[in-house]
């Protein structure tokens, strides 16, 4: 049997970055993928003849010091340095674009407190950031103090931020983005395109607790408020996947890991679809929580109150993506598009959400990428609760035909 110093399960780019770096420190890596390309949800897919999408993900980069410390570069990997335009689209035509200049027709109030806001937004980030790079200690026991030093940094953060921006980055995380929001503007239509963000992929609404914190998020993800990188997603995790393998790691694609072996609650390798056994000493897995540790792992190895605690875990996706081919002349402008109206319609899209329902007035996101047009739909239920995805896939069909030119009257046709 072949013995590995640690097997990556899935090779989405959460794997992909753990196995870089193990296999640059000289570990003999193994990631294994059930599919038969690398990427998990930041991949480029090809639906048919110049048809190729982001099937997934909508925009973004990883951190500069991952790009840096795998050289990424050299692997292929650009990133795009020019900001696209942020535009909330309107019923009447008059479409918004996310700058202080535009923002004076609607409110010269909030055309002025813009730049604050985008300054606050910028360096709530930063500290967002640096949050993430923290290396938490163990505590209270086995503390090293050497695991205090990022502790130390992330203090000299927010002491650096400067005593407001300090307890307002504080205040934030726990708001609602409208709370957030009503702090600096009056205008219910720049509230809610900024707001469309704070609620971007989650399973919330605008008036939800801790969307002051998903906003700040995202926006240290996309740098500001329109996405990055668009129609780039397989770029990203092909550079990543070169890397791995330019350290020495390998990677192994349509190799479906069926049962991680356990002997006496130690993870000692996994099996394979086909029976095949891999040895390891450590196993990582980039699958979700509930799958790694109740299926692949299984109920019977773990404590009965964690495994409570996992099944307790709340995975309620609430995104559907569609994606539109057209003969290139679809007359949507380069940037990052957005129906979100209101406030109240974005809660109201939200709440389709909590009853198993499609919103029938979503909120949409609409990027594009050569001739290709993707819209994030949300809120449409992984799990719908009087009805099934073959009977509404036909009524998705219907609304795209329907819709299309409410967000271009020169689009063409789509197939």
């Amino acid at each position: 049997m072949s013995h590995y110093d640690t097997i990556i399960i899935g090779a989405g780019h959460n794997g992909l970055v753990a196995a870089a770096y193990l296999a640059k420190q000289g570990k003999k890596v193994l990631v294994l993928e059930r599919r038969a390309i690398v990427g998990g949800s930041v991949v480029t897919e090809s639906f048919g003849d110049d048809f190729k999408a982001d099937s997934i993900y909508a925009g973004g980069t990883l951190r500069p010091d991952i790009i840096k410390d795998l050289k990424l570069a050299s692997h292929g990997l650009t990133v795009d340095t020019v900001r696209k335009p942020f535009i909330s689209l309107q019923a009447d035509g008059n479409h918004l674009t996310l700058d202080a200049e535009s923002i004076k027709r609607i409110s010269e109030k909030d055309a002025a407190r813009f730049p604050e806001f985008v300054r606050f937004m910028d360096k709530a980030a930063s500290i967002l950031d640096t949050a993430y790079a923290t290396i938490m200690p163990r505590l209270p026991l086995n503390f090293n103090i050497r695991e205090g030093y990022g502790l130390l940094e992330l203090g000299l953060e927010l002491k650096l931020a400067g005593r407001k921006d300090m307890l307002n980055f504080i205040r934030a995380l726990p708001m609602t983005a409208q709370e957030l929001l009503d702090e600096y503007f009056e205008s219910d239509v720049v509230k809610a395109a900024i707001a469309s963000v704070g609620i971007h992929g989650f399973t919330l609404g605008p008036m939800g607790a801790g969307t002051g914190y998903t906003l700040i998020h995202n926006w240290m993800n996309r740098g500001g408020l329109a996405n990055v990188n668009v129609g780039k997603a397989g770029e990203i995790t092909q550079a990543l996947a070169n890397a791995v393998k330019s350290f020495g790691g390998e990677i192994r694609t349509e190799a479906e890991v069926k049962s991680i072996k356990v002997e006496s609650q130690i993870a000692k390798g996994v099996i394979l679809a086909n029976g095949e056994e891999i040895l390891a000493n450590q196993i990582l897995s980039s699958a979700d929580p509930k799958h790694t540790l109740l299926k692949l792992v299984g109920a019977q190895d773990l404590p009965p109150e964690f495994v409570w605690h996992t099944q307790s875990i709340k995975m309620r996706g609430s995104v559907a993506k569609i994606h539109l081919q057209t003969n290139g002349s679809h007359g949507i402008p380069e940037g990052t598009l957005v129906v979100a109206p209101s406030i109240k319609y974005l809660e109201k899209a939200y709440d389709a959400a909590k009853y198993g329902e499609i919103s029938e007035k979503p909120y949409l996101e609409v990027t594009t990428s050569g001739n290709v047009v993707s819209i994030h739909f949300q809120s449409a239920p992984y799990a719908l609760r009087n009805s099934d995805w073959k009977v509404e896939s036909g009524k998705l069909k219907h609304w795209r035909l329907t819709h299309l030119r409410n967000i271009s009257p020169t689009s063409n046709r789509q197939s």
